[in-house]
Parts: C-alpha cells; sequence; structure tokens
C-alpha cells in the first residue's frame, strides 16, 4: 500500500511501486516545494528516506513535472535500498524513453546524467543513444506530414498472451463484408487531410487472414492515397494465412515491406501459445515473401509460456539466419483480455533478462542496429520491446508512431488518431470504438470527427 500527502503524485508513485511487484512493502510518501528546492520523504519497513533536489522553475507546470520526478526517483531509491534489487529502466515508467532523451537534447543537455539519476543501467542507456543515432535522418516533425494506417481486427486464432480486439474469424468472419464498407468509407475520408504521406501500414489482427477479394477491397481503398515509392507495410501476420496469390496483391498495389510473426520458432512454445502453424510455415512464409523482394520484418517474444532461455536463443539464431531488414524483439507483456493473464503469473522474470542479453549481443554481432524501442506495463521483468534493423533499413513508420513526430490518421476498429499541434507540444487522440459492431455502426460518425480535428487551427 501507498499513502503520499500529494494526491497528484499518487499514480506516478504507484507505477514504481508497480515496478517491484507484490513484494513491495507499504511505503509512506511526503513532498514539500518551494519551485526551487523538492524534498521527499518516504517510510517503509521501519526505516525513513530523506531526499533533497534543487531545480529552479519556470512556471507551474514546470514546478509539476519536477515535482513528478523528483518523487519518482525517491521512491524508487528507497524501494531499491530495502528490496536489495533494481530495475533496468530505474525509476522511468514512460512507454518511450527516447522522447525523454530527445527533450534532454533539445534542451541542450546530454541526456545520460538524468537517465543516470534516474537509475537506468548503463547499457541501456547505450541502447538509447543507438537508436537515437540510427534514427537520424528519419526523426523530425514535418508541418502537415502524416503516417496512415488501417487495421483489419480478425486472426484465423487468438493467441493466449494477446489483449488486442482480435478474434479467430470463424467466430468474427460474419462481421469481415460490413467492416470492410465502414473501413473503405473512414479511408476516404482522410484524402486531403495532409499534405505529404511518409509511410502506410496495414496492421492487425492478421491482415492476410482475408481472402483475396477481401484484401483487394482494402488494398484499392488505401491506393488513392498512397503515392508509388512510399514505404507501405502489412503486417501479414502468421505464415500460416500466406498464398502467393495474396503476395501478388500486395507487389500489384505497391507495397515494399511485410510482417512475418513466427515470435518463437520452436514448436511446442507454437503450440502451447495457439498458434496453428509449425516452424517450417515460418520458413515457408519467409522464402515466398523474399522472392517478391519485399523487405521483411520478424517478431519474436522473449518470456512466451514455458519457453527455456534456451529455445528462445535458438529462435534468435534461426531469425538472424535469415537474414530480413528488420528483427523485433518484444518482452512478454499481459494486459486485461489476454487468457494468460487470467491463467498464470505472467510477470515472472525468469530467464528474461538471459534472453534479451542474448539477443542484444546476437544481433549487434551480426550488423543490426536498434533504431525504435518502447516500454509497457505489465511487462516481464520490466524490461523493453526493441526493433533492429540493418543499416539503412529502418521501418519509418515505427520510428513515427513510437516518437510521435507526425500526424497519424488511423483507420479501424480500436485505432486511434493522432493529431499534432504546435510541432508536438500538444497531441489530441481519437480513437475508435474497440467492439467491431459498434465501430461499424460508428464509422461515418469517426470520419467526420477526425476532419474536424485535422481542420482545427493551431
Amino acid at each position: 500500500m501507498l499513502t503520499t500527502d500529494t494526491e497528484f503524485l499518487y499514480a506516478e508513485l504507484m507505477d514504481v511501486v508497480r515496478l517491484f511487484g507484490a513484494d513491495a512493502p507499504d511505503l509512506s510518501h511526503a513532498h514539500a516545494d518551494d519551485g526551487t528546492v523538492f524534498r521527499d520523504e518516504v517510510r517503509a519497513g521501519g526505516r525513513v528516506f530523506s531526499f533533497c533536489e534543487t531545480q529552479p522553475c519556470a512556471d507551474a507546470l514546470e514546478r509539476k513535472r519536477y515535482a513528478k520526478r523528483f518523487a519518482k526517483i525517491a521512491v524508487y531509491e528507497a524501494l531499491k535500498e530495502l528490496m536489495g534489487r533494481s530495475m533496468p529502466w530505474g525509476a522511468l515508467t514512460g512507454i518511450r524513453p527516447t522522447k525523454l532523451a530527445y527533450a534532454e537534447l533539445a534542451a541542450g543537455r546530454d541526456f545520460a546524467p538524468l537517465f543516470e539519476k534516474c537509475g537506468v543501467c548503463k547499457e541501456n542507456i547505450a541502447l538509447v543513444r543507438d537508436v537515437l543515432a540510427a534514427q537520424k535522418g528519419i526523426y523530425g516533425r514535418e508541418e502537415g506530414a502524416a503516417d496512415l494506417y488501417a487495421g483489419i481486427p480478425f486472426c484465423p486464432s487468438k493467441c493466449n498472451y494477446c489483449s488486442f480486439i482480435t478474434a479467430d474469424i470463424s467466430r468474427t468472419g460474419k462481421y469481415v463484408g460490413d467492416y470492410l464498407t465502414a473501413l473503405e468509407g473512414e479511408i476516404a475520408a482522410c484524402g486531403g487531410l495532409f499534405s505529404r504521406l511518409r509511410s502506410a501500414y496495414v496492421g492487425g489482427g492478421t491482415p492476410l487472414v482475408l481472402e483475396e477479394a477481401e484484401l483487394a477491397r482494402v488494398l484499392k481503398a488505401l491506393a488513392p492515397l498512397v503515392p508509388a515509392g512510399t514505404e507501405y507495410t502489412v503486417e501479414a501476420g502468421r505464415p500460416d494465412v500466406f498464398t502467393s496469390e495474396k503476395l501478388d496483391l500486395l507487389r500489384a498495389y505497391g507495397v515494399t515491406r511485410v510482417c512475418v510473426n513466427p515470435q518463437s520458432f520452436c514448436d511446442a512454445t507454437l503450440a502451447r501459445i495457439g498458434r496453428r502453424h509449425t516452424a517450417a510455415d515460418i520458413y515457408r512464409a519467409y522464402e515466398l515473401a523474399r522472392g517478391y523482394g519485399f523487405d521483411i520484418n520478424l517478431d519474436l517474444i522473449a518470456g512466451l509460456t514455458g519457453e527455456s532461455t534456451a529455445e528462445f536463443c535458438a529462435s534468435v539464431d534461426s531469425a538472424v539466419a535469415l537474414a530480413p531488414e528488420n528483427i523485433t524483439v518484444h518482452t512478454l507483456c499481459l494486459k486485461k483480455g489476454a487468457r494468460l493473464k487470467e491463467e498464470e503469473s505472467f510477470l515472472a522474470a525468469a530467464g528474461v533478462e538471459e534472453m534479451l542479453a542474448y539477443a542484444r549481443k546476437k544481433l549487434y554481432a551480426a550488423g543490426y542496429v536498434p533504431y525504435y524501442l518502447y516500454r509497457q506495463k505489465y511487462m516481464a521483468g520490466n524490461f523493453e520491446n526493441t526493433g533492429w534493423c540493418l543499416p539503412g533499413k529502418a521501418c519509418v513508420y515505427n520510428i513515427d508512431v513510437m516518437e510521435e513526430t507526425c500526424d497519424n490518421l488511423a483507420c479501424g476498429a480500436n485505432a486511434v488518431t493522432k493529431k499534432l499541434f504546435a510541432q508536438g507540444a500538444r497531441i489530441e487522440r481519437l480513437g475508435a470504438p474497440k467492439d467491431i459492431p459498434t465501430y461499424i455502426a460508428k464509422a461515418e460518425e469517426i470520419a467526420a470527427k477526425k476532419r474536424e480535428l485535422f481542420s482545427a487551427g493551431e
């Protein structure tokens, strides 16, 4: 249990407490500041921890930001001392560590001293530095530019770790026709809302679970908005839905990149998580896609049910041996709606640290560089997800979305459109309903709200 005498700090401090798990001791926190000197006191386990920081603030907003930062560091340092363990990202609980790094650089400061004060380990500070280096030439704000997203919330089956709205298409297939009609209308309404398209992305779900004629409807709807030569990604997804006919369609409509998402190359793991394919299918899908000249993204997950460190490392070896342009290494993260969260203690981090360390070493040695990363709540071991690419093969869409440097026109159920104002100082979001029938019923209303949002002045 946590108590604090400053109400607006409670949620931030609870995020820090959760890092240490259910065995974290009860804490009492007190805060005081005059806008220059910030004092925090933490009482726990019969001990008192006192912290003091000096930081002049220009206004009330900055004062509040520093109050949160110093209070979180205080609680983290107290828990680290009491529990005898540290976290890989220290007191940082935000999902985008790179945004904090960029903010420090924009203020004329190296980000490393702040990260060190927050308790971030040196390996992760180096990781962030490499990510920022890989983003050079791509990272940046451009007035009127946008990324375009279309979501396909259908899958062949639902994996046990999945918390997305997707469901087995055998149960939701009755909605496909009406869903595509709604999606076509929403996509059409995006015309004229941007001056330049930086990238397009069809995600899921598993877009290639659609029949050829259904997939063609999505691609045809997007075609007027996606100029030739634009980075154009389709999260083709599960290897068991790949066909040459569907890949013919992707190439015909100018798709440049596809995602093959094995998650693991271990057949036993694939069966446990609810996949209906084998490692052999992964190789078949990969070779099929490679024959079309697409750039390829592969995804792996560290911490899947019952998977040993050796099995995960073997999957990393298999992915690297294929030499795709991108390999994303996720850490298992579960939210409400994932079956696995209801079945077991999913945040146990046994072996995950070793898995991620092996992946980093292997990928660096193979010539890959980290180019984007993000974190989530309820993530095993409080680690991170990292996208790796061969030099010059970074996915623009992934960078733009993670760094929030560009407007994002997102279409489909559960899609979240983002509009940047004042060069990114303010972001307004417009979320679509998660439920497929509700989305279908409200698609025209969503499209109208989107046009209203993008016609608003600064």
